[in-house]
């Protein structure tokens, strides 16, 4: 079960979810041939990715920044491209162009950080931008918690597009981060969930002074909870209200 697709169309382009999404691609092939040889491959990770160990030992700091451009495959960048470009795109909107930069770096900083603490002596490097992109996530539920997303359940051999409010979708896959957080040792690699689970608890937290300025609960009110713009279920749902004959 993953999202697809949103039917949220922003206000205005998203630049910077899109050059995010091109600076990751884009040393994803630089780095390509890399791939084919683990060696390079672990020393490049060794001078970029995010190694508990060595912070620990007072250096690889960068890491924390330049870790969030880096994938281990197709399928990771793929996955993680594909939910910046369904979530980024409204709440850079909301938040403007530089402030939402400066929230994504903030994000995925803060990601690394509580991966970080749950594994200080830990020599696995840590890349990815699922971090950060959690934080959008998490932003995204505190302003748009009614917004509909298409995730596509596959069951063995069905196949079924279903469209959920982001609140059940992303409440679900923030409890699925913190059951695998406990469920699995950080210091063994594999998938980061404190990372997913802290970028996420970040974006809510960072994205409270924005949500309280536009009104908080009399937003959610304003926009039943949608994106308040030209296409989106809100603006659908405002057409449909009755109008009252004035005398």
């Amino acid at each position: 079960m993953f999202p697809i697709r949103d039917h949220n169309p922003s206000g205005r382009v998203p630049y910077v979810t899109y050059a995010l999404i091109m600076a990751n691609v884009g040393i994803f092939l630089s780095t390509w041939n890399l791939h084919a040889d683990q060696r390079a491959l672990y020393q490049f990770y060794s001078a970029y990715a995010l190694v508990p160990a060595m912070v620990s030992d007072g250096y690889g700091f960068s890491g924390f920044v330049t870790s969030m451009f880096l994938h281990g495959g197709l399928a990771h960048l793929g996955g993680n491209m594909l939910f910046l470009f369904i979530f980024g795109d409204n709440v850079e909107d909301e938040m403007g162009h530089v402030g939402y930069m400066l929230f994504y770096l903030a994000c995925g900083i803060g990601a690394g950080l509580a991966q970080y603490i749950s594994a200080p002596l830990s020599p696995v490097p840590t890349v990815g931008a699922s971090g950060a992109i959690a934080g959008v996530m998490g932003g995204y539920l505190l302003l748009f918690p009614k917004a509909r997303v298409d995730i596509l359940v596959i069951l063995i051999v069905i196949f079924r597009v279903i469209p959920l409010p982001a609140w059940i979708l992303l409440t679900l896959w923030f409890a699925m981060q913190i059951f695998g957080g406990f469920g699995t040792a950080a210091a063994g690699g594999g998938v980061a969930y404190w990372a997913h689970a802290g970028g996420f608890l970040i974006g809510v937290g960072l994205t409270v002074p924005l949500w309280r300025r536009l009104g908080g609960l009399a937003f959610w009110s304003r926009t039943d909870g949608h994106p308040p713009h030209p296409g989106t279920q809100y603006a659908i749902s405002a057409t449909r209200i009755p109008r009252i004959p004035r005398r």
